[in-house]
Order: C-alpha cells, then sequence, then structure tokens
C-alpha cells in the first residue's frame, strides 16, 4: 500500500526514519513523503512522522457516500499542492458536502483557515481515529486519507509526567528517541537495545513502549536510579535491566541486538563557546565517544546497527562545528550508512538558536 508522510521540524531526520523502516520511499517537496508499506500498524511508533494518510483510488464524495457509517460524518481537507490556498481548499470541501448532502447524508466541514489543517486541529477533533471524522489530504491530483497524527498528549505525558527528570543531564525528547530507535531499521520484537549512556531513561522507555527489551547502563548511579523510576512508572521494569557501567570500558551482557544512545554532549551552554573552551570541550567529548565506539565493537556482531546523537555546537555566524568523526569509523570497526534522498551530513537536530545541538550518526559494525 501506498501512504503518505507529513514530516515533523527536522524533515531530512524524519526521511532517514522513513528510509530506515519502509521501501520506495520517495520526498514530495521539503514536508511530504510517500512509501510503501505492508505492515504499518500505528504511526505512534514515528516520531518524525506528524500526519500518516493512506492512498485511496476513488475521488472523497465517493468515498465517503461508500462509508458504512449513519451518523454525522464530520471531515476536513489538506491540500499539499503547489499554489493551494486556504480558499479553494474551503470551497472544494464545500463542493464535496453538497454532493453528499444531496445523498441524504449529515456533514460537517471544517474550517480551513490555510490550505492544510494543522495538527492539533486534526488531533483535537478526532480526524482519523473516531469513526467518521475523516481528514482528505490532496497533493496535486492524489488523493490520502488519515490514519493517525501525532498524538501530542501522549508525548507531552511521557516527557513532563515521569518522575524522575533532571535538566542538568539534558531532556531528550521522546520523540528523537523514537527516531534514534528506528533508524536501527526493521527490528523483531522483543529485540534487545543496549543504551550505553541511559541518563534517565528516555530511550529505554520509548523502546519499552515498542515492544522491545531494553539494557541501559550509565557511569552515573544517580541516572541508574533515574532510569529505575521512570521505567517502574511505565511498568516497564520486568523487561528490562539497569546497571552501573563506563561506556568506555564496560563489559556488557549479550545479547546486543541494536544500539540506541545520546552520548556524553558536554556541559550545557547558554551561548556559542569561545574557540579555547570549544577545543577543551570537543576533546573531552571526542575521547569518550571513541573510546566508548572501540569498547562496543569487540562486543557485537557483524551488521549490529549503532545509532547515537553525538554533539554539534552553534558558531557565532549560525553554523554548527561537528566532531568530524565520519572519516575515522572505518578504522573503528563500522560501516556508515547511506540513504537514497540524503546524507549523513544532514543528519542534524536542533531547535532555532540551540547552542548544543545533536548530530546523529547511523552505523552497523563491520
Amino acid at each position: 500500500m501506498q501512504y503518505l508522510a507529513v514530516l515533523g521540524r527536522q524533515p531530512k531526520l524524519s526521511l532517514a526514519e522513513l528510509e530506515s523502516l519502509f521501501s520506495d520511499v520517495t520526498p514530495l517537496g521539503l514536508t511530504l513523503a510517500t512509501f510503501t508499506s505492508t505492515d504499518i500498524s500505528s504511526i505512534s511508533r514515528l516520531g518524525g512522522t506528524i500526519k500518516l494518510a493512506q492512498e485511496i483510488s476513488e475521488k472523497p464524495e465517493k468515498y465517503l457516500l461508500d462509508l458504512n457509517f449513519d451518523g454525522k460524518i464530520v471531515f476536513g481537507i489538506s491540500d499539499y499542492s503547489k499554489g493551494a490556498n486556504a480558499r479553494k481548499t474551503q470551497s472544494l470541501a464545500l463542493k464535496i458536502k453538497r454532493v453528499l448532502k444531496t445523498n441524504g447524508k449529515s456533514v460537517r466541514v471544517l474550517e480551513n483557515k490555510d490550505a492544510v489543517l494543522s495538527s492539533a486541529t486534526v488531533f483535537h477533533n478526532q480526524l482519523g481515529e473516531k469513526p467518521g471524522h475523516i481528514e482528505f489530504i490532496k497533493y496535486g491530483n492524489r488523493w490520502f486519507v488519515l490514519t493517525g497524527v501525532q498524538n501530542i498528549n501522549a508525548y507531552r505525558d511521557r516527557d513532563q509526567g515521569r518522575p524522575a527528570r533532571d535538566a542538568k543531564v539534558g531532556m531528550l525528547p521522546p520523540k528523537l528517541a523514537q527516531i534514534l530507535i528506528n533508524l536501527c531499521g526493521p527490528l523483531e520484537a522483543g529485540s534487545r537495545i543496549l543504551d550505553p549512556f541511559c541518563g534517565t531513561g528516555v530511550v529505554l522507555q520509548e523502546a519499552s513502549l515498542m515492544g522491545y527489551s531494553v539494557y541501559g547502563t550509565d557511569a552515573s548511579e544517580r541516572m541508574i536510579e533515574y532510569s529505575d523510576k521512570n521505567l517502574a512508572w511505565l511498568n516497564k521494569k520486568s523487561d528490562s535491566l539497569v546497571e552501573v557501567g563506563d561506556a568506555t570500558n564496560y563489559e556488557w551482557q549479550p545479547p546486543i541486538d541494536a544500539v540506541a544512545s545520546e552520548t556524553y554532549l558536554g556541559p550545557p551552554m547558554s551561548e556559542p563557546p569561545v574557540e579555547i573552551k570549544l577545543k577543551t570541550v570537543e576533546q573531552e567529548c571526542r575521547g569518550i565517544i571513541v573510546g566508548f565506539l572501540k569498547n562496543l565493537a569487540k562486543q557485537i556482531k557483524k551488521d549490529t546497527p549503532v545509532v547515537i546523537a553525538v554533539p554539534a555546537w552553534l558558531r557565532p555566524d549560525g553554523s554548527y562545528y561537528r566532531l568530524r568523526l565520519l572519516d575515522e569509523f572505518e578504522k573503528l570497526g563500522y560501516n556508515v550508512v547511506k540513504y537514497k534522498n540524503l546524507s549523513q551530513r544532514d543528519l542534524l537536530y536542533h531547535r532555532d538558536g540551540q547552542v548544543v545541538a545533536r548530530e546523529i550518526i547511523v552505523l552497523r559494525k563491520k
């Protein structure tokens, strides 16, 4: 089946997530991509996709007339086509409504304040979730019907509701944790995912919710206590293991089916560092990350996926200074994963003006 993904605020990273999981991924401009899948259970597993829709062969009015639903139909249209605007989109929706009312259907159309409905509007109106509540997505002559929208409340609750949080060690967003896991590619249910810098356990939390067994280590005993508390809060302690361990020399318990982790990012910063501080922090981070990768390479099997977030620092000109590790991975025992529609250099995650960004690196053990 053909699906359409509306990509998140980091569209290239979202595209890489799709390429890691599905076939025939094709970007449509900067914010959309189509792909083929025979088994996609829920958008809730895709951290980088805001809306997910399935292609339909008929026009929306026929789709709605054939719908086996006797109650009031609530629908809206999002038009991502070139030149689309709110007036044209609303006019099209009202035209469809007239056809339905002529055929005895009870219908309410959502107002278009823009050519596309916001994800918040879609979510709060339960489009794609409640029977008879539908969003149609138009791109050129192609039509798609929504199958899911990101649950903004669920992400907020998993992030802010955790009993053990520590802003001083950074706050890994649950969406990004999902992306890190999905960049490992398709994994069998119950696969064991290792996070060697587990911190407060966000990657472990998301991997557990996705049906994987999780194994976390961290050099800080306090972070292990936090991970334990957060996994217990999720009722996921039974299929998890967390223990104190320095990632540069720790001997992990097998098996390890995949590695997904935010590594050491250095100290938090509120402004771009001066050159001498940048060099000092870079050297510290590089030593820990390279030491970890050397240690890990001796303990995992060939082709094991390794996905890590490493730091990149904002410079006064608005660019980001990176660790420049890409040329070293081969001698460390890894191959860098290649993508069809983007390059490894595109995988940079940050908010506007964020001083310490995350460069996402996707590897496979040689």
